[in-house]
């Protein structure tokens, strides 16, 4: 919402299988909005009532919020051509393809004196806010490590699985996890990392699954398991937090409920809705942010932050497994 109160008009770019759960919660603050895509997204559209406009620039032009929900590849045009008209920007992750390219978005962001939110929607889902509050309040002692996995269907669509059109496991899905350990151990020194299959030309086959593990700079470790598995896998997560004093767990699979509604078909890769709905906490905290101009819980820092780890990890997988050493 806008100072007062008004509920603002955003326009969403991209109508894959995140905007479902955009356009919901975006409505469910009473903003009026509208969609773009390279396929008329009738559907879509008619399902939320919201009104298709032609191109980007021309929603752009209409609205105070931007939201990018399409492939990588776009995010860094799309969004320096929303900042330069002075609109805010929620991006989905990854922010950029690499960190140089999302360092130049927070950059121009703030130059504009915009709002830049990267979506990493894993830190609004209660379970993992509830860990990493027990974490903050001594609840397990010092941390030590954390071990997290997420796996599923995989996506249906192609570029996901092309490495160098903006796709890869490790960019697309584990970066989830990567922005959590970040979240609750902090910048990391070095990466490793491992995939299976390797990628063939920069080009995955599924079943494919990856192994990213962190040393922090305090000292904590961290190891990351995801996998694009066989059609019919379910989607779980897990994260486990080992302090000197105790361990805090959370297995999707044992506790969550999905939420009908806000998803659409092609999201077996994706983190569900769920029953404290977390896609409508994350856009009311952006949008609270907008109105009072505080900071949001996911900063373009954050964002920045996840994509030079994803960078790290596909560096190593280059190297043949060496371990890469983050900048201090």
């Amino acid at each position: 919402m806008l100072a007062g109160g008004a509920p603002l008009r955003v326009g969403l770019i991209g109508a894959g299988g995140i905007a479902a759960a955009h356009l919901d919660a975006w409505q469910a603050l009473g903003s009026e909005c509208l969609i773009t895509s390279r396929s008329r997204p009738t559907a879509l559209a008619e399902r939320f009532g919201a009104e298709i406009v032609d191109d980007a620039d021309a929603l752009i032009d209409r609205v105070e919020v931007v939201g990018i929900l399409s492939p990588t590849p776009t995010h860094l045009d799309l969004a320096l051509r929303a900042i330069a008209r002075g609109r805010h920007v929620v991006c989905e992750k990854p922010l950029a393809m690499n960190a140089t390219e999302a360092q130049r978005l927070a950059d121009a962001a703030e130059a504009a004196g915009v709002r830049l939110f990267p979506a990493h929607v894993v830190r609004y889902f209660a379970a993992y806010a509830r860990i990493r509050r027990q974490i903050a309040d001594g609840g397990i002692g010092a941390l030590r490590a954390l071990r997290l996995s997420r796996s599923g269907a995989g996506p249906t669509t192609a570029w996901f699985y092309d490495e160098g059109a903006g796709g890869g496991l490790i960019r697309d899905l584990l970066i989830h996890d990567i922005d959590q350990a970040l979240w609750l151990a902090g910048p990391v020194a070095s990466v490793t990392a491992r995939q299976d299959p390797p990628s063939a030309a920069g080009r995955l086959t599924r079943p494919v699954t990856a192994t990213v593990e962190l040393t922090h700079a305090n000292g904590v470790t961290t190891r990351i398991d995801g996998g694009w598995l066989g059609e019919d896998a379910p989607f779980r997560t897990t994260i486990e937090a080992v302090g000197v004093a105790g361990v805090l767990a959370h297995d999707s699979a044992a506790t969550e409920v999905g939420t009908p509604g806000a998803a659409s078909a092609d999201t077996g890769h994706l983190p569900p809705q769920t029953e404290d709905h977390p896609y409508r906490a994350q856009i009311a905290d952006f949008a609270e942010a907008i109105r009072t101009g505080r900071a949001a819980r996911v900063t373009p820092a954050d964002g920045v932050a996840a994509v030079a780890v994803v960078d790290a990890a596909y560096a190593c997988l280059a190297a043949g497994g060496a371990p890469v050493t983050m900048p201090t």
